[in-house]
């Protein structure tokens, strides 16, 4: 495989994870320390990506990959179509299609693929999915980037967008599921059949969040993220004239748990006490 210079926005936990894969694989990585954290420095560094010295050096990469939350992901694609980028511009965020085909007419000058990551980030084969759709000849230059790596490309056939769209889908039962075992849990703690419904739920629900609500603390660790999210669940089933009070409320709900942003110690117990305190 040719070596090409792949410039990542921005190294967060699952970003960074996707671009260790890439330079394992002998591509030469780059990202924009401006305005980034010590913590994102560190993962950057640890991920082997090489520092520019400004955004207007994507300019010169012939790939960009961006992997942000929601809520920036029309942004950075701004940020990125000011440089004069004309390279492939894959958007790999959890956005709307219709925000995947506005990110699309932002880079007019540039190749867009639309992609989603399905799964945590990639530290170990056959758990992280990157599903990609688009015109077919970026899509296969794209997927060859990862066709040595342990993120699994799936081409998702159709335009820019379709491969969001099978990411928000698969969002709403995934994510959703874990905030109903949340307030299941909530309730029954506050009626003190918290340790009976543990038991019921492992006999009749033994394989999902109702069963295993340790794994909770993860989500409200990352509900500052996930919450945007909902918000773009919503917009595409409004924009296709579902019903989005589901997803309306689902963003409301995760705004409870906003303040535990990456606190490595939350417990069930702290993050269910939330659910009954004022949103922050």
């Amino acid at each position: 495989m040719l070596s090409v210079i792949i410039g990542l926005l921005h190294p967060g936990a699952m970003g960074a994870a996707v671009g260790a894969q890439l330079v394992a694989t002998g591509q030469h990585c780059v990202w924009v320390p401006d305005g980034r954290g010590p913590a994102t420095r560190r993962r950057a560094e640890a991920a082997g990506l090489v520092a520019l010295a400004g955004v207007e050096e994507l300019a010169s990469c012939e790939v960009v990959l961006s992997v942000c939350p929601p809520a920036a992901a029309l942004e950075v694609a701004q940020q990125v179509a000011r440089t004069g980028f004309t390279g492939y511009y894959i958007d790999a965020n959890a956005i709307s299609p219709r925000r995947s085909q506005e990110i699309a007419t932002v880079l007019d000058g540039a190749t867009v693929v639309d992609g989603g990551i399905v799964g945590p980030p990639p530290h170990r084969p056959d758990t992280t999915r990157l599903y990609l759709s688009g015109a077919a000849d970026a899509v296969s230059r794209v997927r060859a980037l990862f066709a040595d790596t342990i993120v699994e490309p799936v081409v998702v056939p159709g335009s820019v967008g379709a491969a969001s769209a099978l990411k928000l889908a698969f969002a709403t039962y995934n994510k959703v599921s874990h905030l109903l075992a949340a307030q299941a849990y909530a309730l029954a703690g506050q009626y003190g059949v918290d340790a009976e419904l543990r038991e019921l739920a492992a006999a009749v629900f033994p394989t999902t969040p109702l069963a295993a609500p340790e794994r909770l603390t993860s989500v409200g660790q990352r509900a500052w993220r996930w919450a945007p999210e909902m918000a773009e669940i919503a917009d595409a089933c409004r924009d296709v004239g579902l019903p989005a009070e589901l997803l309306d409320a689902a963003e409301t709900f995760l705004e409870h748990w906003r303040q535990h942003k990456d606190e490595p110690d939350l417990t069930l117990d702290h993050l269910l006490a939330a659910l009954s305190r004022p949103r922050a």
